[in-house]
């Protein structure tokens, strides 16, 4: 079973961020963008790896768009996900969700969205929100089973394809129920990495 962490981000991960970004979004944020984040003290930008073992990195291909052809299960791309969110006043705006195509499916994006969910609640705020394309029926059914609910609708928001983006939002993060919210919550993520063969740990800076 291999071992998952959740860590902030620093600026030695820029190269694997950019290269994440491209996989998933087709080159979304450059690395001055990425930079941005990591240096700002109201955004929290997450990834999520494969833990070091003994010491010494995961294996890594030398090209993570074709780990799976070269047949190699122990190969594993420098970054399997990333998150972020930037804290506006009482708000925490969700801004990034994505892992790796090659590892979608298999509890990964719950445990990033869980982790920013915490980071929220730490950092005192009162509600989440994010936006998301009206067709991307998997990331929506995410959202929602972490409590988030449709509260408006972006017209044209993407340009790309001309999509509307459904606006999503949860309030009372600093409830109680929250908290227990959080919990039932990790308990089921770590039931689904399972059935994967991963295990999770946390940092506890995140």
């Amino acid at each position: 079973m291999k071992t998952l962490e959740i860590i902030p981000a620093t600026s030695e991960f820029l190269p694997d961020l950019v290269n994440l970004d491209q996989c998933c979004f087709g080159g979304l944020w450059t690395a001055d963008g990425y930079q941005r984040e990591i240096t700002s003290p109201n955004s929290d930008l997450l990834i999520l790896r494969a833990k070091k073992v003994g010491g010494r990195p995961s294996e890594v291909a030398g090209d993570q768009r074709t780990e799976r052809v070269v047949g190699r299960s122990d190969y594993l791309p420098p970054l399997l996900g990333l998150a972020c969110l930037w804290s506006i006043l009482e708000e925490a705006h969700i801004t990034l969700l994505a892992v790796h195509p090659h590892y979608q499916q298999q509890g990964l994006g719950q445990a990033l969205l869980h982790a920013l969910l915490q980071s929220a609640h730490k950092r005192d705020l009162e509600r989440a929100t994010l936006e998301v394309r009206s067709s991307n029926q998997v990331a929506i059914a995410l959202y929602q089973r972490f409590g988030f609910q449709e509260a408006g609708r972006r017209r044209k928001y993407y340009p790309d394809t001309q999509e509307d983006a459904l606006i999503l939002w949860q309030g009372h993060l600093q409830d109680p129920e929250f908290l227990q919210k959080l919990d039932h919550w990790q308990h089921q993520i770590i039931k689904r990495l399972r059935r994967s063969d991963w295990t999770l740990s946390i940092s506890p800076t995140v």
